[in-house]
């Protein structure tokens, strides 16, 4: 275990305040545990030099350092009147009870830091320890409000409130996912993930810092434009149409997505990452509602048709923005529910966090696609052959869909009608380990930050994926990770890439709508073909 680091030292300007050490981790399963690990990409010279770098080996948000004292001054003012913003009702009525209480509760147990799969795999580095980062926030909070009176210090510990500091809680809250198995973890119920959450919206909403990925790159894209990854309504169609076209050609099937038909049942979501990476998943679907007779549709609006809501992760006024065109959208179509497809963080900006914002008519009725598809499965209206899922296969849990939200047996009982080598990874369920991916990190990748969730925050999903497949890693006989959120399948690609994992042992990815497919008789056998995933 590292050395615990004192909190005199977050103010102090230094290289860094801490690294990765490679002797404190523990080595992956066979046969993976002879492997060299190699040594993180180093920033270069000219990233140190334009960029607050100070925390670790690693910078997220690429934030400028400021060119004066005068700007640092200004930086600290303005943290400071968003932590103002941040404990006041008027601003923050929809976090705020559990904030404060998650402020003033903490027991400094440390039972949260066994649960952090980042601090873990980390080999127990204190940087990343949950509790660490939300001390600084705590002890930021106490002296700003008392104006640093010795009875606070004492009670709530004293800290430097400088522009090193702050720029090093920013980079901290960046390195969490955000999953919240610290949250569930705590005996008291002190969500270590929400602090997080709420430091990177006190700098995006008071100070206009976030990182580009998801921010330029994501949510005010998406908001121009009508999708994250760019494409406007009518690439997006294109893209439809071909996939449409494709999965007709070698399922034997007609499928057609509907396109804005009013009054549909399901207005039908889709992460837009899947139509450009992942096109099976969107065919999949069309398929399986076309054939099980579902009234379905997709909405071509602006910025309604790809259910990604970044504003989650850092932003509220974004999410809302985002919220808002989704609901116009169904509404406009007169559907009765929204379908929200395998995207996890969709699932959980749509049918959680936007009861807060979407009232009256707009409160349209939404659905997980896990309890849709569950439905259509055990409704008999498919006919399905489980003998061609003849391969091993593991089931991912996205953390918003399964342990925030519960939405945790569908899923599972799909599975174990259709896939007769179905086994659980250990823990799984609301007990699962997040895929590294969460909370932007899929898609953030700035600098050596890419490398970083893979040698930390994805490893330990890595580590649960091989011993899922124990019995049998031999490379010839293909094994399947189920997958049903888009940006899990990001990390999980990314990661199995890395270790060359289908090349080795023989393990692939994919998601719960393709398995579907790959068993239903009346479609041409072998719609999954591992030699292409």
């Amino acid at each position: 275990m590292t050395t615990a680091l004192p909190f005199a030292d977050v103010g102090r300007p230094g290289e860094r305040l801490g690294t990765l050490e490679e002797k404190h981790r523990v080595p992956l399963p066979p046969p993976y545990d002879k492997d060299e690990e190699p040594p993180l990409p180093q920033l270069s010279a000219q990233v140190r030099a334009a960029c607050e770098c100070s925390l670790d080996d690693t910078v997220a948000v690429s934030l400028p350092r400021p060119k004066s004292p005068e700007a640092e001054r200004a930086l600290v003012e303005g943290f400071l009147a968003g932590l103002d913003k941040l404990f006041s009702e008027a601003n923050n009525w929809t976090f705020l009870e559990p904030l404060v209480l998650s402020i003033e509760h903490c027991a400094k147990c440390q039972t949260c830091a066994e649960a952090c799969h980042i601090f873990v795999e980390s080999g127990r580095n204190e940087l990343y320890r949950p509790t660490f980062r939300s001390e600084i926030l705590r002890r930021l909070y106490f002296k700003h409000r008392s104006g640093g009176s010795l009875v606070s210090r004492f009670q709530h510990g004293d800290i430097d409130i400088n522009w090193t500091t702050i720029a090093r809680l920013l980079e901290l809250a960046y390195r969490c996912n955000l999953c919240r198995r610290c949250a569930q973890t705590c005996p008291i119920g002190v969500d270590n993930g929400l602090l997080a959450h709420e430091i990177r919206k006190l700098f995006s909403m008071e100070m206009g810092i976030a990182p580009k990925e998801i921010h330029e790159k994501g949510s005010m894209l998406q908001l121009r434009v009508g999708s994250s990854t760019g494409m406007n309504p009518a690439a997006m169609r294109d893209n439809v149409d071909f996939i449409d076209e494709d999965m007709s050609e070698r399922t034997g099937v007609p499928v057609k997505t509907r396109w804005d038909v009013a009054g549909a049942d399901v207005l039908l979501t889709h992460n837009a990452g899947e139509i450009l990476s992942w096109p099976d998943n969107p065919g999949a679907f069309a398929l399986i509602l076309e054939t099980a007779g579902i009234s379905w549709t997709m909405s071509s609006d602006l910025a309604a048709y790809d259910a990604i809501n970044y504003g989650l992760w850092y932003d509220d006024a974004q999410f809302a923005r985002v919220a808002l065109k989704h609901a116009q959208a169904a509404r406009k179509l007169g559907v009765k529910k929204i379908v929200v497809g395998e995207c996890g963080h969709a699932h959980k900006s749509m049918m959680v966090i936007a009861d807060r914002i979407l009232t009256g008519e707009l409160n349209v009725p939404r659905e997980s696609s896990m309890t849709l598809l569950e439905d259509i499965v055990m409704s008999g209206k498919l006919k399905l052959d489980p003998t061609r899922n003849d391969f091993p296969v593991t089931l991912h849990d996205p953390c918003n869909i399964v342990r925030l939200m519960g939405v945790v047996e569908p899923q599972r009982r799909i599975l174990r009608k259709i896939a007769p080598g179905f086994r659980e990874m250990t823990p799984h369920g609301v007990d699962n380990y997040c895929c590294g991916g969460g909370s932007g990190f899929a898609i953030m990748s700035g600098h050596n930050f890419a490398d970083w969730r893979m040698r930390v925050a994805s490893r330990r999903k890595f580590r649960q994926i091989l011993e899922a497949f124990a019995d049998d890693l031999d490379p010839k006989h293909p094994k399947y990770v189920c997958a049903p959120c888009s940006n899990c399948k990001g990390a999980i690609r990314d990661i199995l890439k890395r270790y060359r994992a289908g090349e080795r042992v023989g393990i692939h990815y994919g998601g719960l709508a393709e398995l579907i497919v790959n068993a239903m008789a009346d479609v041409k056998p072998g719609f999954i073909n591992f030699s292409e995933l």
